[in-house]
This record gives C-alpha cells, sequence and structure tokens, in this order.
C-alpha cells in the first residue's frame, strides 16, 4: 500500500527556517519523481518544487533560491528545506508522487509564518 506521511510543519517567524520531511512507504522514491506542492487558503494547489529520479530539480519562481528539495533513497524520504520564510508561504504543503496513473498525495502539514 502506498502511502506517503509529511511531517516538520509549524509556526516559525518570517525569515525563519523549517525543514518538511516526506516518508514514503510501498515504492520506492528512487524511481519517480518527487514533488511538493502546497495551498493556501482561498487559493488553489501549487507546485513548489520537484526532484525528478535523475537528480534534476525545479522550483516556482516564488521559492527559488530560498528552498530546496532533496531526497535520501536510503531512507526513502523527501525533504524540503525552507529558509528566509515569509507570510506569503503560509499554507499546508503536501508531498506527491506519481505512479502512473495514479497520483499519491500525503495527508499534508501546516506551515504558519507568523510574528
Amino acid at each position: 500500500q502506498v502511502q506517503l506521511v509529511e511531517s516538520g510543519g509549524g509556526l516559525v517567524q518570517p525569515g525563519g527556517s523549517l525543514r518538511l520531511s516526506c516518508a514514503a512507504s510501498g515504492f520506492t522514491i528512487s524511481s519517480y519523481t518527487m514533488k511538493w506542492y502546497r495551498q493556501a487558503p482561498g487559493k488553489e494547489r501549487e507546485l513548489v518544487a520537484l526532484h525528478t529520479s535523475g537528480g534534476s530539480t525545479h522550483y516556482s519562481s516564488s521559492v527559488k533560491g530560498r528552498f530546496t528539495i532533496s531526497r535520501d533513497n536510503g531512507k526513502n524520504t523527501v525533504y524540503l528545506q525552507m529558509n528566509s520564510l515569509n507570510p506569503e508561504d503560509t499554507a499546508v504543503y503536501y508531498c506527491n508522487g506519481r505512479l502512473s496513473p495514479y497520483d499519491y498525495w500525503g495527508q499534508g502539514t501546516q506551515v504558519t509564518v507568523s510574528s
């Protein structure tokens, strides 16, 4: 059974940092592109970052230079290091893996940036 479990969210002050984790089970992440999305209140879910099985990465323009996606294939876990956080980064963050033709999602982890 495929499962993705996010952790690491919380409340942080503007300018602070958080590291999100996404632990996968039921499949091996090394063979798949893994993604982080976020959804802010009243907004559509948006792609934040992706990491291909070949090691390429892509970031949305709003987080490029501040966020870093990485993976530890030995731990079957994907990470999102978030630095220089600002209130516009407040959202529920979701991990995604596409095992064609199915998309798998975690339950999400809340990130709140506020003073």
